[in-house]
C-alpha cells in the first residue's frame, strides 16, 4: 500500500500532514520487515538468533595476497604469460652470468599452433649465437625446470643485428658488406 493512497483515503475535513504520512510509512515498513526473515541476518556471526551457522571459512575471510594473486592468474588464464615474463627478470639466474652477458631474451611470441610460447634470443656476436645453439638442450632443460615444462615450446636464436646499408629509394644488387658484425 502506498502512503499517498492512505492520505487520499482520509476525509477532506482532516488536514493533510506529510510528516505524519511519512512516519506512518516508516512504521509500516519496520513492522513488515520484522515479520519476514532477513537472509543476511541469519548468517551474521554476531547475531543472537540460534540456527544453523557454520564456523568454517567463507568468502569474507581474509586471504594472503599471494593466494589471491595466484587465484586471479589461474582464473584469467595468465599463468603462462607471467611465467614467461618472469623468465626475463630472472634470466641471469636461469642461464648463468656468462651466457646472460652475451645473450638476452628479445621477445616471446605465441606458437603457431597456440600451445606454448616461442622464445626469441638475441646474441651479441655470431660466435655466441653458434655456442648457444650447441648448448640449447641444457638451456632448454634449465628453462623447463624453472618455469614449467611446455611453457616455452621453441627457442629461436638470432645473431647480432647488422646495420642497414640502404639509403634512399634505389639500390644496386650485389654482395653487399662482408662483415659479420661480431
Amino acid at each position: 500500500m502506498n502512503p499517498d493512497d492512505e492520505v487520499s483515503d482520509r476525509s477532506a475535513d482532516q488536514p493533510v500532514d506529510r510528516v505524519d504520512a511519512a512516519a506512518e510509512a516508516v512504521t509500516r515498513a519496520r513492522n513488515s520487515s520484522r515479520s519476514q526473515p532477513n537472509p543476511q541476518t541469519q548468517h551474521n556471526r554476531n547475531s543472537n538468533r540460534s540456527g544453523p551457522t557454520s564456523s568454517g571459512p567463507d568468502l569474507r575471510d581474509p586471504t594472503l595476497v599471494s593466494a589471491a594473486i595466484s587465484h586471479l592468474l589461474r582464473d584469467r588464464g595468465w599463468e603462462k604469460q607471467t611465467a614467461v615474463g618472469g623468465l626475463t627478470g630472472r634470466w641471469h639466474e636461469i642461464v648463468g652470468a656468462d651466457i646472460a652477458e652475451h645473450v638476452v631474451p628479445e621477445s616471446f611470441q605465441p606458437a603457431p599452433d597456440g600451445n606454448g610460447m616461442v622464445l626469441v634470443l638475441r646474441a651479441d656476436s655470431t660466435a655466441w649465437a653458434t655456442s648457444l645453439r650447441l648448448m640449447l638442450p641444457a638451456v632448454r632443460a634449465r628453462i623447463d625446470a624453472e618455469i614449467g615444462v611446455g611453457t616455452v615450446r621453441d627457442i629461436s636464436i638470432l645473431g647480432p643485428a647488422a646495420p642497414s646499408w640502404r639509403h634512399g629509394k634505389f639500390t644496386v644488387q650485389g654482395r653487399g658488406p662482408r662483415d659479420t658484425y661480431g
